[in-house]
């Protein structure tokens, strides 16, 4: 079981956003069978069964066991993964384009470059995986306090100064058959227990919607 997965096919992901099969891929974390998740779930064990075949036919749920008990043959399946995220490409004909208006102040813009980011490293992980090969990846996550909106102002400009300054040092111009094009994201946004409590200024964050 992987710790997280992307869903990329929209029968999926309208399978995964059923209340009820939400709830059995969080208790399949652990391996489950319908006798056992439909006393956990308050749903009878033939509905259980009805909804666990759906999640499977989807990816969502694997076999990973058969017990057979007197004439009855108990499946006990797991979620392929530990948690699931929606990738834009499941909505294909109204996912984000990051390129129709870019402006680096903008929330919404950071929105639609997240939804790219999502959409890519699910395909790269799907990819990867019928390959069986691994990706190379880096990130980073931190968290910085800003004194004040000039100091987190003068960090993103300094900030953007020294990436384009390491773009432009590595980045191979030559056209070389080795040379291997990466995609690099970076963002500063509020910490969400800020933006819940309607901060505005300061660290908390001006910027445009």
């Amino acid at each position: 079981m992987y710790e997280v997965a992307a869903i990329e096919d929209a029968a999926a992901a309208e399978a995964s956003l059923d209340p009820m099969r939400s709830k059995l891929l969080a208790e399949l974390v652990e391996p489950g069978s319908a006798t056992s998740l439909a006393a956990k779930v308050g749903l009878a064990r033939q509905k259980v069964n009805y909804h666990l075949r759906t999640l499977e036919r989807h990816g969502l749920v694997e076999l990973v066991e058969e017990r057979r008990k007197g004439n009855v043959t108990e499946r006990v399946m797991q979620a392929t993964a530990a948690s699931f995220v929606i990738s834009p490409t499941a909505l294909a004909s109204v996912q984000p384009d990051p390129a129709r208006s870019p402006d680096r102040l903008s929330a919404r813009w950071l929105l639609a470059l997240a939804a790219q980011l999502v959409r890519d490293a699910g395909a790269l992980i799907a990819g990867a995986a019928k390959a069986r090969q691994d990706v190379a990846t880096f990130a980073i996550d931190g968290e910085v306090r800003f004194a004040s909106a000039a100091d987190r102002s003068a960090f993103e400009e300094e900030l953007a100064r020294c990436v384009t300054s390491l773009m432009s040092k590595y980045h191979d111009t030559s056209g070389g058959e080795d040379g291997r094009d990466h995609r690099l994201v970076l963002a500063v946004h509020p910490t969400i227990h800020l933006a819940l409590r309607g901060q505005r200024g300061g660290p908390g964050g001006e910027g445009q919607d």
